[in-house]
Formats: structure tokens, sequence, C-alpha cells
């Protein structure tokens, strides 16, 4: 099981277009033996301590193999609507690990 946390910063006033983007991303997950764990908005008052920019949305996914997680990524469907990220992500941080 490979597990995969997204830190995500948005563009200024480009919410619904990256709500537009998750509405097609998230359902493909499940085609790729994959989960949506989590996907978390969080706001000032959650965070004790940081040192980097609180982020938009926190999400965390399990996939089957780092194999499932790439063709995930490379799915067509996704590809399509990647102006859509690209138009409303301002920057987002990528962690993959697996459970210790």
């Amino acid at each position: 099981m490979i597990y995969v946390l997204q830190l995500i910063y948005i563009k200024e006033e480009q919410e619904a277009v990256f709500d537009e983007f998750e509405a097609v991303a998230i359902p493909l997950i499940a085609r790729y033996n994959g989960r949506l764990l989590f996907r978390v908005r969080p706001g000032d008052a959650a965070f004790i301590e940081h040192q980097i920019d609180t982020p938009y949305e926190i999400h965390l996914a399990e996939f089957a193999t780092e194999e499932d997680f790439g063709r995930f990524s490379q799915d067509e469907e996704r590809k399509r609507f990647l102006h859509l990220k690209e138009q409303s992500i301002k920057a987002s941080l990528l962690i993959k690990g697996s459970r210790l």
C-alpha cells in the first residue's frame, strides 16, 4: 500500500475552478485501486504551530501500488481537465510513503 499526502495552495478567487477539477479527479481514484482517506480544509485555528503557509486543502489517499498511483496520474480523462488544476493551484506539496 502506498500513501499520498498532498498540501494544496489555491490561487486567489479560484476555489470554484479547483472544485470543478476535484469533481473529476477524486472519483477516478477508485478506478486505480485507490481510496481518498480524507480531504480537509483546515482553518488557521487548526494549526498549533507551523513554519509554512497554511494550505487550502490537505488530501490523504492510498493506492494498492505505486503503479496504480502512476496510472491514476496519467488517466486520460483527468488529463483533459488539468487546465483547471493549472488555473486554480498556486502550489502543492506531494509526500509519498508507506505504513510503518
